[in-house]
């Protein structure tokens, strides 16, 4: 396979044949992410991502789900993504899902109609980092993306048919703007109404923005118990009609899980009885927490 550089994926994906399509990230300047910094945004020729899935058909059924990599692998064209999902429907067969990675950027540029001819070449399912609801942390992260064009991207992945799966960042709108974040975030979860929901706690990496912010005193991360009562304001200000939300990410210290709204209470009550405590010996200790 052919990989440049440092390659990621969801953590629901850690089973899946990694096929890098783009290099790199189109948008590139979310003031917390570094991931993909040192790397020029570039679509790989076709010639050689067709090379790879030669590669992994001569491997045979080791893995039946594929993940195009990079970052927002969904910008490129239509018509190259189609050629890429119909290669891999005729060399890998028993392939039953495709995921990428997508934001209001990838998916503002495409139809419905567009979308939808992707979903009938097997791709199933857009991971999307929306990060904030809240229109000032969203501008201080410079995401590149409003709420109005979050809510927009769900309905049309909605009407295409392809699984929309979002993600919260806790904690990335600092002490400050705390308490706005989560009610934005949670109020904005509820238009969207996706049927997953991953909410990931901010970690701090340097060489970043946000963390020269932090290094100034600008920024300043919630404590502990602070980023659990944002988590808790999602949940409990959250109106899904059927979600799966997750908070069991490697950076999360209270890992949750539930089906929304079926769950709330119980999640509630875990949140509640934990921040009451305060008791860090019930939350992950730093040396098992990462990225």
């Amino acid at each position: 396979m052919d990989h440049v550089g440092n390659i990621f994926r969801p953590p629901s994906e850690a089973s899946s044949l990694l096929i890098q399509v783009t290099v790199g990230c189109s948008h590139n300047r979310c003031g917390f992410c570094a991931m993909y910094r040192d790397k020029q945004f570039r679509g790989k020729p076709f010639e050689q991502i067709e090379a790879d899935i030669c590669e992994a058909a001569n491997i045979g059924p080791r893995f039946n789900r594929v993940f195009l990599c990079d970052g927002d692998a969904l910008i490129l064209s239509t018509s190259k993504l189609l050629r890429i999902l119909n290669a891999i429907r005729e060399q890998l067969p028993w392939v039953v899902r495709i995921g990428i990675y997508g934001d209001t950027r990838c998916v503002g540029k495409k139809s419905v109609a567009e979308l939808t001819e992707l979903r009938d070449a097997g791709l199933g399912i857009v991971y999307h980092g929306i990060e904030s609801g809240d229109a000032e942390v969203l501008r201080r992260i410079d995401k590149g993306g409003t709420a109005a064009e979050c809510v927009d991207t769900a309905r049309k992945l909605w009407q295409a048919g392809i699984t929309h799966s979002v993600i919260a960042l806790l904690g990335v709108g600092g002490v400050e703007l705390s308490a706005q974040h989560a009610r934005a975030t949670a109020a904005l979860l509820s238009q969207m109404d996706p049927p997953y929901v991953a909410a990931l706690t901010l970690t701090i990496v340097a060489d970043t923005p946000i963390a020269a912010a932090q290094q100034s005193g600008e920024f300043v991360l919630p404590g502990k118990f602070g980023l659990l009562g944002e988590l808790r304001t999602m949940v409990a200000e959250s109106g899904f009609s059927r979600c799966r939300f997750s908070a069991n990410h490697a950076s999360n210290y209270l890992p949750i899980r539930g089906d929304l709204p079926r769950d709330k209470a119980a999640l509630l009550q875990m949140l509640d009885r934990v921040i009451k405590s305060r008791d860090e010996s019930l939350l992950k200790p730093e040396f098992l927490r990462g990225l």
